[in-house]
């Protein structure tokens, strides 16, 4: 036989009409595919097929349409032995008129390939599908799989009926054996914006709605759900109790001040008010005078929350282990890959932990949530693996089974200021570290997950514990290979006079941090916490490049759509 005699298995699927193809459903090609396998194709290349992304994944089609131009003439003489074996074997009437001639198609006119086993219609044949090895239900509609099969197309919503059977193809464990077909809701292709080609995650974003129904956001999310509930397992499991934290408050834990303002006044009555109090000579500087919070739903002025930490100590001091786990907020002009307005935080707060109790259960934290995933998630992050960041399973693994080292801030430094040449943000002791520096000690210096310990007080948080030097504070920030910092913690000031003096040092209004002061004035205790966010872990699990991937419907910076 001639290569153009086998190019029967060539054939583009837009040369056969959609319910054509569609019902080229011959499970008998699992022989001729299983041939392929053994005689034909490395095993590499037989993922070509078996990792298809067609809506239809029926054997035939995957052979159509991926292996193209590769089938070698004893394939075609292995199948004519299988279809006269079968036909000597078979104890109806069947076909036998057909030769490989007819398998001959010329593929500069659309009109001369015919399949001898499809009827006018472009159904198939009982009695063929038997030879292919095709198992037909005897109930099986096939005028209404017919007639809705003609309704298919990409995005379309159907519900399929049938017997479920071991499926003998690779990569799947089951399939169906049609025997009714409803299409519940038709798309219209013209204008539907998935197709069946490359698509871009920017474009995607933009199509937020329709983004979970592509395979790479419908794996995102299934590792999203499952490390939410590896979440409240690994707390759960360690006697922690569940706490919700306020949205709204009016203390800010961060000291940064870029927060959300909720407010039920008239920003239009305020710019009112502010021309008139312009016109009569109001100088600028005292505009704020013109708000009056007393006012306000609140009486006050109210932000969306930037970190649930300081009403989670209140109730650790009470319930002794607690961790809360919900949405925050962040004003932060950051329109990164790295950052997001509204994101999920992680934050156990635990009384009677120094910071080192604080550093072992953050170390026992990060290599739960990475060895669920691993294990739980396995199918999507070996497609993640493949698709997205080639060596993430392997980097994951080495996390679980690195021990985490232990460096001190200052001993950081010095490693840091060896290699400053390497730089963009030349390392100094006072600085606060920059992702190319935590990724340097992760990933060059000690090739391991790095805790760093005793930052310098000036650029951690007024909440922190003071060193016996007066110089630095009982902070730790977990750094992984790959990402940098994932957790921020410390050891919380449990002294009345020395958290009172960090917070006049950085001028806070102390009218809003009066009952925190009061967990240091009545029965204070030791106590540790850190801060997970979630987004941040999806991201470093699955390694979608930009954070706005692991989150349904991201917020950021002119963004807020949906």
């Amino acid at each position: 036989m001639t290569k153009e005699q086998i190019m029967i298995f060539d054939v583009k699927l837009e040369k056969m009409t959609e319910h054509h193809y569609d019902l080229v459903y011959f499970e008998g090609f699992k022989d001729a595919i299983q041939f392929l396998s053994n005689n034909v194709f490395k095993e590499s290349e037989m993922d070509l097929y078996k990792t298809s992304d067609h809506v239809m994944r029926y054997p035939m089609v995957r052979l159509l349409n991926n292996m193209s131009g590769a089938l070698e003439e004893k394939l075609v003489d292995e199948l004519f032995s299988r279809m006269d074996n079968t036909i000597e074997n078979y104890d109806q009437d069947i076909p036998t008129d057909m030769d490989e001639d007819d398998y001959l198609i010329d593929v500069d006119e659309d009109d001369d390939f015919d399949l001898p086993f499809l009827d006018n219609e472009g159904t198939l044949d009982p009695t063929w599908a038997k030879v292919f090895g095709y198992d037909l239900s005897e109930n099986a509609d096939v005028n209404n799989i017919e007639e809705n099969l003609k309704k298919l197309s990409t995005g379309a919503s159907v519900r399929a009926e049938g017997k479920l059977i071991a499926s003998p193809a690779s990569g799947q464990a089951v399939e169906v054996i049609l025997e009714n077909l409803t299409v519940l809701g038709e798309c219209p292709t013209d204008s539907y914006p998935l197709q069946k080609k490359a698509t871009s995650m920017e474009f995607l974003r933009e199509n937020g709605h329709l983004r979970a129904r592509t395979n790479t956001f419908g794996a995102v999310f299934r590792v999203r759900n499952q490390m939410a509930y590896a979440v409240h397992t690994f707390f759960q499991e360690r006697g922690f109790q569940y706490v919700n934290t306020p949205i709204i408050t009016c203390s800010d834990a961060e000291g940064a001040g870029e927060m959300f303002q909720v407010t039920t006044l008239s920003m239009e009555k305020i710019a009112e008010i502010g021309v008139t109090a312009g016109a009569k000579g109001k100088k600028p500087e005292t505009a704020a005078e013109i708000v009056d919070y007393t006012k306000d739903f609140f009486g006050k002025k109210a932000n969306l929350t930037v970190s649930g930490q300081l009403e989670a100590e209140t109730l650790a001091t009470a319930l002794s282990r607690v961790y809360t786990f919900g949405p925050t907020f962040r004003a932060e002009n950051s329109n990164t890959p790295k950052h997001l307005s509204e994101f999920w935080m992680i934050e156990p707060e635990m009384a009677f932990f120094d910071l080192d109790d604080d550093m072992d259960i953050a170390e026992e934290f990060v290599k739960y949530l990475l060895n669920w995933a691993l294990t739980k998630c396995r199918s999507d992050l070996e497609f993640f693996d493949k698709r997205i960041q080639p060596g993430l399973i392997d980097m994951l693994s080495h996390v679980i089974e690195s021990p985490f080292k232990r460096v001190s801030y200052t001993e950081a430094i010095a490693e840091l200021e060896k290699h400053a040449d390497k730089f963009e943000y030349k390392p100094y002791w006072g600085c606060d570290l920059q992702t190319e520096h935590e990724r340097f000690l992760t990933e060059q210096i000690f090739k391991c997950p790095v805790m760093l310990y005793n930052y310098p007080k000036e650029i951690k948080a007024f909440y922190m514990k003071l060193n016996d030097d007066g110089k630095t504070v009982k902070a730790v920030d977990v750094l992984v290979p790959g990402l940098g910092e994932i957790i921020g913690g410390s050891e919380r000031e449990e002294d009345y006079d020395k958290l009172l003096k960090a917070c006049e040092i950085r001028n806070m209004d102390m009218t809003n941090y009066q009952w925190y002061l009061d967990l240091r004035k009545f029965g204070t205790v030791p106590h540790s916490g850190f801060g997970l966010g979630f987004e941040r872990l999806l991201r470093y699990v699955t390694g979608m490049a930009n954070i706005r991937d692991v989150i349904p419907y991201p917020r950021a910076p002119k963004l807020a759509d949906f």
